[in-house]
């Protein structure tokens, strides 16, 4: 079976669902910190809504992109009248303009190509008004996995038929590109029965300090605030699991 790289399959999803149905509570304020009623609001890879939901329970304006047609499946059981679409932000193409647009949870970390990286950033970019913003989050240097060479069992959880449901993973982190390659197998029992498996080649691209401010000025952001934490503490270092950048031009 061919591996996809940073798609999150059935499985992959079946098991998000479970451990990642709401989002962390101090997460999800710092990105409503951005919100205002009646500004248009975008969440590329905004998988099964997680955020996006608790956005529309508030009244904001928001629309959502993903590649993975399971993860919107999940969004829209949830919330049928959901504005979201199916599509590979790398192809995405709009007329509309956004006062505000974010991406959680360090998934900016999965264009582990920088060349792909900037011009994705730039496209966003240009999708937002005057004055508007870019929020956003990266995994850091110090959140590197150890390296292992064999697959072992990560998560294992109960599913409501009541399944088991396990993840199987190795990491290998290459200095040179700052690459955290985790091969993943997704398997799905029933009893010692094998009912299906879903391989998945997850792999990130774990920023130093100052990295990614100088991609940003590139494209042409010319204010860049770099936080270590939900709370806004200026980030100072790489001593910490992720940057969150909020960005404007």
């Amino acid at each position: 079976m061919e591996l996809k790289q940073n798609y999150y399959g059935s499985l992959c999803t079946e098991m998000y669902e479970i451990l990642h149905k709401k989002a962390p509570q101090d997460e999800l304020e710092f990105y409503l910190s951005y919100a205002k009623q009646g500004e248009k609001i975008l969440e590329p890879l905004c998988g099964s809504g997680r955020f996006l939901i608790p956005f529309m329970e508030r009244g904001l304006h928001i629309s959502g992109i993903d590649l993975s047609g399971e993860m919107l499946e999940k969004l829209k059981q949830k919330a049928s009248d959901a504005q979201v679409i199916q599509a590979d932000i790398t192809d995405y193409a709009c007329e509309e303009k956004f006062h505000y647009i974010f991406i959680s949870s360090g998934s900016v970390s999965l264009f582990t190509d920088i060349g792909l990286c900037k011009t994705i950033l730039n496209k966003l970019k240009k999708l937002l008004l005057p004055g508007g913003k870019l929020v956003f989050a990266v995994d850091t240097v110090a959140d590197r996995c150890p390296d292992d060479s064999e697959y072992n069992v990560s998560v294992s959880v109960k599913t409501k038929e009541g399944f088991d449901l396990i993840l199987k993973n190795k990491n290998y982190y290459d200095e040179k590109s700052q690459t955290q390659f985790s091969p993943s197998i997704y398997e799905l029992y029933n009893g010692t029965e094998l009912l299906q498996s879903e391989p998945m080649d997850f792999q990130t691209h774990l920023y130093q300090f100052g990295e990614m401010e100088q991609y940003l000025m590139e494209i042409g952001f010319t204010t860049i605030k770099t936080y270590s934490s939900f709370s806004k503490d200026i980030a100072i270092d790489d001593n910490c699991e992720m940057f969150l950048f909020e960005c404007s031009y």
